[in-house]
């Protein structure tokens, strides 16, 4: 089997990692792209023993760490958007920190590999986790609504919600129930799930909830391959089913993170 052919399954979820790191789906689609073109011109350079997807994120780390595609906006409009408010973001806190914690809790890495991913001793691996929840956390207060339409789902996500300091603001099963909510009571995050109780789209329900007003959205899914492809617009933030608790609490903190709308006063 060809190196490439060894990436390919693991290059959704790379995707996905990348996105969550800077907050776009544009600068972490670079990375990805830097990574591939890495590889593809120095093929040798790549890890041969190890697991070829802890090589495939080694070689992301270390373009993420020479690369700075998230300082350049991409238009003039982002330099005093929501890119504009990341990058500040990113400069006040530790990015070893934030990436120990996406690593583990969001792309499943042990502390071992973690810590050979961001090139630290293991036993720090604890303390970096430890301490991106924490900054993150004291940054991040919002109103929350959940489109989803299994129960058990709803009521261990709402669990999740709460139990991170923020309010429901409600629960819709369906698309028009979920753009009814929030028109009614206007969220600062949304978790949506991509297939509702109605066969209606929980994509489609945050596109009406979009055209009305700008927020922060986590997509839940059992098939992110499908929404990491990199071909077209996707989603930022992903969570797949079945999905960990530590996995949806650091997809949340990390959406809020990047949010224009919870920057602290000064």
């Amino acid at each position: 089997m060809s190196l490439g052919q060894q990436l390919a399954p693991h290059l959704p979820f790379l995707r996905r990692y990348g996105r969550a790191l800077t907050g776009s789906q544009s600068h972490g689609d670079k990375y990805v792209r830097a990574t591939l073109e890495a590889i593809v011109a120095a093929p040798d350079q790549f890890p041969t023993d190890i697991d070829p997807r802890l090589g495939l994120y080694r070689m992301f780390q270390g373009i993420w760490g020479s690369t700075n595609f998230d300082e350049r906006p991409d238009t003039a409009s982002e330099a005093d958007g929501p890119e504009a408010v990341a990058r500040a973001r990113l400069s006040r806190m530790t990015p070893l920190s934030r990436q120990a914690l996406l690593l583990t809790a969001m792309e499943g890495f042990t502390p071992e590999d973690t810590a050979y991913l961001i090139d630290v001793d293991t036993d720090e691996v604890d303390s970096l986790v430890a301490e991106a929840l924490a900054e993150i956390e004291k940054q991040t207060r919002a109103r929350v609504l959940i489109i989803e339409d299994e129960p058990i789902i709803a009521m261990d996500i709402e669990t999740i919600v709460r139990d991170l300091g923020h309010e429901v603001t409600g629960v819709a099963v369906t698309r028009d129930e979920a753009v009814a909510l929030a028109m009614d009571d206007r969220p600062g995050l949304v978790l949506a799930d991509i297939q509702l109780a109605d066969d209606s789209s929980g994509i489609d329900a945050v596109k009406d909830i979009l055209a009305e007003f700008e927020v922060p959205v986590i997509f839940i899914t059992a098939f992110p391959e499908r929404l990491l492809t990199g071909e077209r617009p996707e989603p930022t933030f992903l969570i797949t089913k079945p999905f960990q608790r530590s996995t949806v609490k650091a997809a949340i903190s990390q959406a809020l993170f990047f949010d224009q709308t919870t920057v602290p006063a000064a």
